[in-house]
């Protein structure tokens, strides 16, 4: 009689740990859109943090501190394209970047495909509908339209 071989047994392979501790399930994408996607998140959430940080400490730290920030220095602000500019980037940068943060929650979450669909769409259009809005705030800006104010 000849002997039935078991096949080894391996031991399970431990989840990978990096230096903050456990790693999670999701990977870097393959390839396509998603690649895109997550490269996108990691670029603009460095590039938000610079812009986001240079606000709050020109606008509520350095100098005079939150107290001077009216109408007039907006104004004044805005009179240079350099501040327009780094405003409407923090703007987009945040409504593209939070969307799509949402869109992956979703995709983690939302199973039924006909209500992932809609919740993206959802999110989408009001992402898009804020970025006309800002963008048409930020560029149309006109501080003599506002006499009693200023």
């Amino acid at each position: 009689m000849t002997a039935v071989e078991a096949p080894e047994r391996t031991a399970p392979v431990p989840p990978l740990s990096g230096a903050l501790g456990h790693r999670g399930t999701r990977e870097r994408p393959g390839g396509g859109f998603e690649l895109w996607s997550w490269l996108f998140m990691r670029i603009s959430g460095i590039v938000l943090l610079v812009l986001a940080v240079g606000h709050v400490l020109i606008m509520h730290v350095i100098g005079e501190g939150v107290t001077r920030v009216d109408f007039g220095f907006v104004a004044t602000r805005w009179d240079s394209p350099l501040w327009r500019t780094w405003d409407w980037a923090l703007l987009v940068l945040a409504l593209i970047h939070g969307v799509n943060g949402l869109r992956v929650i979703v995709q983690d979450y939302v199973r039924w495909p006909g209500a992932r669909l809609a919740v993206n769409m959802f999110f989408s259009v009001v992402g898009f509908l804020l970025f006309v809005l800002g963008t048409v705030v930020v560029f149309t800006f006109d501080p003599s339209r506002w006499p009693a104010v200023s």
